[in-house]
């Protein structure tokens, strides 16, 4: 009865997950951000993140060298920590050189966390040209891995 219960959680959530979050997030550049600010017909990568978790810099910095090949997804980093530490996040990583990229953070309220029902950072979520999920990683992922989900979006 137990493992019914469970699996019926899992799929609730990911049920839920095939539709990009309603978020509402404060961005580096002091403006608030919502799904509405997407471009239609671009595939979306949703990274929640914390800028001072290890895997989460790592992830970034095994990006980095293939961003070009990220160029046609909009990226959307998002925290719940405070605005400094994004600030900081998106200047030590030179993200302002990519304009497919936004940084924000959701504050104290955890809607996106809840909406996934996140464990660990980092959390991706890949959506298609038309807002379908694509694929989650609900750990760290391979960036070889999401480069070939980057493709099917």
């Amino acid at each position: 009865m137990i493992s019914a219960g469970c699996t019926q959680a899992q799929t609730t959530a990911l049920a839920r997950a095939e539709h990009i979050p309603p978020y509402r997030i404060l961005t580096t550049d002091s403006v608030w951000v919502t799904p509405a600010q997407i471009k239609k017909n671009k595939p979306v990568m949703l990274v929640y993140f914390s800028p001072d978790c290890g895997h989460c810099q790592r992830l970034m910095y095994e990006m980095k060298p293939k961003m070009k090949q990220f160029g046609d997804i909009q990226i959307v980093l998002i925290t719940f920590t405070q605005y400094r530490s994004i600030k900081d996040f998106y200047k030590g990583f030179g993200l302002s050189a990519y304009p497919n990229i936004t940084v924000g953070t959701e504050g104290y309220t955890y809607k996106v966390q809840q909406y996934y029902e996140i464990k660990t950072t980092p959390f991706v979520a890949i959506y298609s040209r038309k807002g379908k999920l694509v694929k989650i990683f609900d750990k760290q992922p391979n960036v070889d891995d999401l480069l070939a989900s980057v493709k099917k979006a």
